[in-house]
């Protein structure tokens, strides 16, 4: 039966997982670039703008930018309806194909945000990697819009349902774009059948390490039905210790089918096999990269990331009130400190 322990344990998913933490050389450089180009558009107060600002991500200029894109439309979409965060998707997919058309000066930051952010992205990225891009990014913010449906319902999904719409909100597959940027990579090859499923393997290893890391600070915020945890808890009649052990189960089961797996990758020639060998274990990699930041930002954590990620012991927040009139650049990002 359920219980609202006032603590839960974090097992360690990523214990044998391969591939290591690294650091690419360059971060802090282009961290610093990429910093200073999102604070000019000042989408948060300045109190939100150093909550974000506390979130260190470890990519190149563009994977950079990409992750900033993803938290500004995430806390933006996360306090509206449906209805509007469909127009705030409007509003993206339109820059995303104008680039070079600076957006209206009244219109939601959002459009001009990511259209300088695709505009500087498309100068180096190759044709096959801005066509996935595209198509995955699409699919991203439809997500948000079915995320804001259901948040406007009150709906929690089964596991499978939540899994179905997740895999699609996690915003794996556009992220990826970091690791194709230089390389073409045919449909034939990028769609195949095996590249597709081990793709979906790493999604759902992220989607259950970013909701049990998130599954606290959501549960504080009020915005915990949109949670694998919390589907797990009711539908499998669990407290949130049981739903988490459960959840790191199923990540386990998808690291042992992924390694078998990527043993059977089929071959296209030399240069195609070593560009899709980088392409995957670049993903492989992104789990690894995935979970470390989750404890070495503080965004989930504070202060206390690299604590818990020893003790594995988290406590639960109390609620935390969110002003429900407060949107757009004045939504409150929540800086978390247990």
């Amino acid at each position: 039966m359920r219980s609202s322990p006032r603590k839960f344990y974090f097992p360690d998913t990523m214990a044998t997982w391969p591939w290591l933490r690294t650091i690419n050389p360059h971060f802090e450089e282009v961290k610093a670039a990429s910093d200073a180009w999102f604070r000019e558009f000042k989408a948060f107060s300045p109190q939100s703008q150093k909550a974000f600002d506390r979130c260190d991500f470890e990519h190149l200029r563009t994977a950079c930018d990409l992750t900033k894109v993803y938290f500004i439309i995430d806390e933006y979409t996360d306090v509206e309806n449906a209805t509007t965060t469909r127009e705030m998707v409007d509003v993206v997919l339109d820059a995303l194909k104008k680039p070079y058309t600076p957006r209206p000066a009244t219109e939601v930051i959002l459009g001009e945000v990511v259209r300088q952010f695709w505009a500087l992205a498309i100068q180096t990225a190759s044709s096959s990697s801005q066509r996935h891009f595209m198509k995955e990014f699409t699919a991203w913010l439809y997500s948000l819009v079915t995320q804001a449906a259901d948040r406007d319902e009150g709906v929690c999904r089964s596991i499978n349902g939540y899994l179905a719409v997740r895999r699609d909100n996690v915003a794996t597959r556009p992220s990826f774009i970091g690791l194709e940027i230089a390389m073409e990579l045919p449909d034939e090859v990028f769609y195949h059948p095996l590249v597709v499923e081990l793709t979906g393997y790493i999604t759902d290893m992220v989607i259950v390490d970013n909701d049990i890391v998130s599954y606290n600070r959501e549960q504080a915020t009020g915005d915990e039905n949109h949670n694998l945890i919390t589907a797990a808890i009711r539908e499998l009649d669990v407290d949130v210790g049981s739903a988490v052990a459960w959840a790191a189960n199923y990540h386990i089961a998808l690291q042992g089918i992924f390694l078998h797996r990527l043993a059977h990758v089929p071959s296209w020639g030399p240069t195609i096999d070593e560009h899709l060998h980088e392409y995957l274990h670049g993903m492989a990699n992104w789990a690894r990269a995935n979970y470390c930041w989750s404890f070495e930002s503080e965004r989930y954590f504070g202060t206390k990331g690299p604590e818990i990620q020893r003790s594995r012991i988290v406590p639960l927040l109390p609620k935390i009130r969110v002003d429900p009139d407060l949107h757009r650049e004045d939504v409150v990002v929540a800086d978390i400190e247990l």
